[in-house]
């Protein structure tokens, strides 16, 4: 895929994951299911071939490595700022917060800060890195988010398994 489709396609994945995590939305007993857009961007990524400047290996590659980290740290965030609740039925949802979208702004100020940073380093930002980065932030979140669905205990009116 050319660069134009892959700027396309992390924004197509923003937005849509934007969009749904303040809309409630019911944990999935498939834990298969959250693998496949961040497998999906990280494939896209590697196979860019783009992930580091080739003038400036050394600068790029701990870019990369800040990014994914910062990214990781953010996934955390998320994840624990997100709303988790078991219904009368006892299926389990979640929904992000107030806080959610302060995650979210935080994690593109720091992405800017990093690309700005890359800037004045003189080093080549590819589109692989931030597609790197987006498929780290989502499976941490989701993976935080399904451990934390686990801990959800019984609501009322819900007879216990036993």
């Amino acid at each position: 895929m050319n660069s134009t489709a892959n700027v396309a396609l992390v924004v197509v994945v923003v937005v849509y994951v934007v969009a749904r995590q303040f809309q409630p939305r019911r944990v999935s007993a498939d834990g298969r299911r959250m693998l496949v857009v961040p497998a999906l961007l990280a494939v896209l990524a590697f196979r860019d071939g783009n992930l580091v400047d080739p003038t400036h290996k050394a600068a790029a590659a701990a870019l990369l490595v800040i990014g994914i980290v910062v990214e990781v740290g953010m996934g955390f965030a998320w994840g624990f700022t997100t709303r988790i609740w078991r219904d009368a039925s006892g299926a389990v949802w979640y929904k992000g917060t107030r806080a959610t979208a302060f995650a979210w702004t935080g994690m593109i100020v720091v992405r800017v800060l990093l690309y700005l940073l890359a800037s004045a380093l003189g080093v080549a930002s590819g589109q692989g890195a931030l597609m790197l980065s987006l498929a780290a932030v989502l499976l941490v979140r989701k993976a935080v988010v399904t451990w934390r669905a686990r801990e959800v205990g019984p609501s009322y009116g819900v007879t216990a398994a036993g």
